[in-house]
């Protein structure tokens, strides 16, 4: 029987392409066993009781219900890393943007007429001179592996770099330019910096973040650029600001009809991983996920639960999702012992409320699963027998 994985957007043909011939895939396919989505909304989404996984190809899974996928045991996989470079280029981009007004320059030379052409641009330049960026201050709220890149292409732009992340991963800290400095509250990024450049993720921590408490914080002729969510910036607060001249350019790849018609302010349309390159690394990163997942039980890079990643060496793995509650794993070794199944290997993590366990045996006993999902606290399980080509 064919593996089942429906595409809800136009996903990369290089990553559909690592899909064997055991799996059917296709925007057309019912009773999925797996979800490949980039921009789609799935919250008025109908699963199906046979879905396991759903891969967003990106980052941010505000497009997700999240909570609703883990109470139904659904592992959500994101594409951390994947589109870094290309929203670190747009980045720089606005950062050049934010400070020559190379924009209204390129309009305003569009609008000129006549035979004076070249000394009407003489005569008028002087209205878009913007001031350079190497030696100010940049700082980075977010060290994830976006901020990381933007952080250590600023060091070579010669800008002073302040990085700010009181959650920086062990490999973002290592990937890290050293000339980078820490700063010890987001609160001392908004007092020094020239320029500030927001990327973490959209939660309720986050949301608003950037308001009319923050911004007072910030120099007068502050540069801000929001390339992560367009919820973490009160979008009046800065209209205000702006109009007060205390933020001198906000550029956002996270716009609306008002803030696209506020002078000083610069939309993208979305941007930030829009290149064939990005595309292609989300896809094969989003599929890799989910062959993992079902082929394995592995899980690498979820969102909703932990990451767990272990080598087969048995015949059968039994993987099993459940509520992160007192004597889960005692429960699951008596119920396979009853089964006279033997345990070669077990593990567990967790993360928040929910867990996951993977348990390896050369044994099979047919109704394992339903003998564990019978259990208190547990969500899904299932039986993963190892293929060998």
């Amino acid at each position: 029987m064919a593996i089942k994985v429906k595409t809800v957007n136009k996903i990369s043909e290089k990553g559909l392409q690592l899909f064997d011939e055991r799996y059917e895939v296709g925007e057309n396919v019912e009773n999925e066993d797996a979800i490949l989505v980039r921009s789609a909304k799935l919250h008025d989404y109908d699963f199906p009781e046979n879905l396991k996984a759903i891969a967003r190809a990106g980052a941010g899974t505000n497009n997700i219900p999240v909570e609703e996928c883990a109470k139904k045991g659904i592992v959500v996989f994101n594409t951390p890393g994947a589109n870094a470079n290309a929203v670190k280029e747009l980045v720089l981009c606005a950062l050049f943007l934010s400070s020559r007004r190379v924009l209204e320059g390129i309009e305003w030379a569009k609008s000129l007429k006549g035979d004076d052409y070249a000394k009407q641009v003489e005569a008028g330049k002087k209205a878009f001179v913007g001031p350079e960026i190497d030696g100010k201050k940049l700082g980075v709220i977010g060290l994830g592996a976006i901020g990381v890149a933007v952080a250590n292409a600023a060091v070579k732009l010669g800008m002073e770099v302040h990085g700010y992340d009181p959650y920086i991963s062990v490999n973002a800290a290592w990937g890290m330019s050293k000339w980078v400095r820490k700063a010890s509250t987001v609160e001392e990024i908004f007092k020094e910096c020239d320029y500030i450049t927001i990327h973490v993720p959209s939660t309720p921590e986050t949301q608003g973040m950037i308001d009319e408490k923050a911004i007072n914080l910030m120099k007068s002729g502050v540069h801000i650029l929001n390339f992560a969510r367009g919820d973490l910036v009160n979008e009046e607060d800065m209209i205000d600001a702006l109009r007060k001249n205390k933020v001198a350019r906000y550029i956002t790849d996270f716009g609306s009809e008002k803030l696209a018609n506020t002078e000083n302010v610069v939309v993208m349309p979305h941007l930030g991983a829009s290149t064939p390159e990005s595309e292609e690394n989300c896809a094969t990163m989003a599929v890799d996920e989910i062959r993992e997942f079902l082929e394995n039980g592995n899980i690498k890079h979820s969102v909703n639960f932990p990451s767990v990643v272990e080598p087969r060496t048995t015949t059968y793995r039994l993987c099993i999702i459940h509520k992160n509650i007192p004597n889960m794993l005692a429960k699951f070794a008596g119920t396979i012992a009853k089964k006279d199944m033997n345990i070669e290997n077990m593990v567990n993590k967790a993360k928040g409320d929910y867990a996951y366990t993977i348990i390896d045996t050369n044994d099979l006993s047919e109704d394992i699963t339903k003998a564990i999902e019978k259990q208190e606290g547990v969500i899904k399980a299932r039986i993963i027998a190892k293929v060998v080509f």
